[in-house]
């Protein structure tokens, strides 16, 4: 694999970084910022809009520009994006900073998942991009436990500037690894686009993404706070709780490849009835911290063992129903998590700040995910009864 994958992986790592590091931060942030929990948590809405909104106009914008210079003016833009957040006086100025490190997010990799591909031979593309994707998941391993221990020993605001750093870094290996003639692949405009969501089948699988894996995120969004005041861990010990975490996800996503490989809607039924099931019982382990942990690397593992099969069960669906719009599918599926990440926050919010409270996120979230599940039930149905009909056509008269 050429170094300049390696690049592309640090780059991405700091983008992970300074998505989920919020999660851990909340508490520190509120408190310094004297605003409540559900406020703090739109910090993590806004992001995942600025992602989901920015990703496929902005990708749509610029697909004509060069590559590496592209690339470099992303990481230029999230570079700046956590400096103003690392110098953030209040609260308005960090909305806005995050905004402009969402907006560098999802055009990121988009782009780097092209130029990954175009370093190595065709036979070695799925690796390439699976190397600079490791980038994502090694940061919600090490990433968030370190920059939350980083924010609760010298302030939130220390977090943001480190992850600059780490962005400088990844910049640098871009500006000297990645080489500067690469493969211009043709631009998908906002018109693909539109008619790509003009596809209900696709639109029903952006749904499921939407619910099912946004779900988890009711309660992720507050897990610092849930950990601290209703399990009743210290301050300190909640990165270290957030390493059982990221480890559990990290398991999750491989062997939720595996199980999605060959029936990607079988395997998302299954997924989803397990994580709403944990997400029910961690509403009523979060106040006993053995319990709890155990809780939550379930929670964890079941999180993004779905990421492989909704992509893929996409990408499937574009094949059938827009075939000359595979790529543009692929890339508003990511837009529809960052979608689920967004609501998933909002509506956690709305429960804390309701006579609910923090405590019912757990299983509001997992009603989420029942709905993500009644979603895949009936595409799978749909899935049948087109396989039937073109069973038919197939037939002798």
């Amino acid at each position: 694999m050429p170094l300049a994958l390696l690049a592309l992986a640090i780059s991405a790592y700091a983008i992970g970084t300074t998505e989920f590091v919020i999660v851990g931060l909340l508490p520190t942030v509120a408190d310094d910022l004297s605003i409540s929990l559900p406020l703090a948590g739109m910090i993590v809405s806004v992001y995942a809009l600025g992602v989901t909104v920015g990703a496929p106009v902005l990708t749509a914008l610029t697909g004509r520009l060069r590559r590496k210079p592209l690339l470099l003016g992303l990481m230029g833009v999230f570079v700046a994006g956590n400096l103003l957040a690392g110098v953030s006086p209040n609260y308005e100025i960090l909305l806005v900073a995050r905004v402009l490190s969402a907006f560098a997010h999802g055009v990121f990799f988009s782009v780097g998942a092209t130029i990954a591909a175009d370093l190595v031979p065709e036979d070695k593309r799925a690796s390439a991009i699976a190397m600079m994707f490791s980038g994502l998941t090694i940061a919600i391993v090490t990433g968030v436990p370190m920059g939350t221990w980083i924010g609760q020993h010298f302030g939130w605001r220390a977090t943001f500037l480190a992850v600059s750093l780490l962005g400088v870094i990844g910049g640098l290996g871009v500006a000297a690894l990645v080489p500067r003639r690469l493969s211009q692949p043709p631009a998908a405009g906002i018109g693909d686009q539109i008619r790509v969501l003009g596809k209900p089948r696709l639109l029903l699988a952006f749904a499921i993404t939407a619910l099912g894996y946004g779900g988890t995120f009711v309660a992720f969004t507050y897990l610092a706070p849930i950990l601290e005041t209703i399990t009743g861990f210290s301050n300190s010990t909640v990165s270290l709780v957030l390493v059982l975490y990221g480890a559990a996800i990290a398991v999750g996503n491989v062997v939720g490849g595996k199980l999605a490989n060959r029936d990607p809607v079988r395997a998302l039924a299954w997924l989803f009835a397990l994580q709403s099931l944990v997400l029910f019982v961690f509403a009523f382990t979060a106040d006993a911290k053995i319990p709890a942990l155990v809780t939550l690397a379930a929670m964890g593992a079941l999180a993004f063992a779905n990421v492989p099969g909704l992509q893929l069960y996409v990408v499937q669906l574009a094949q059938r129903h827009a075939p000359g719009a595979v790529d543009v599918a692929s890339a508003l599926n990511i837009a529809a998590f960052n979608l689920g990440i967004a609501a998933g926050a909002f509506f956690g919010g709305r429960v804390v700040a309701s006579p609910l409270g923090l405590g019912a996120t757990p299983w509001v979230g997992g009603l989420f995910v029942l709905g993500g599940l009644g979603l895949t039930l009936l595409s799978g149905a749909l899935d049948r009864r087109e396989a039937r009909r073109d069973a038919q056509a197939l037939q002798p008269a």
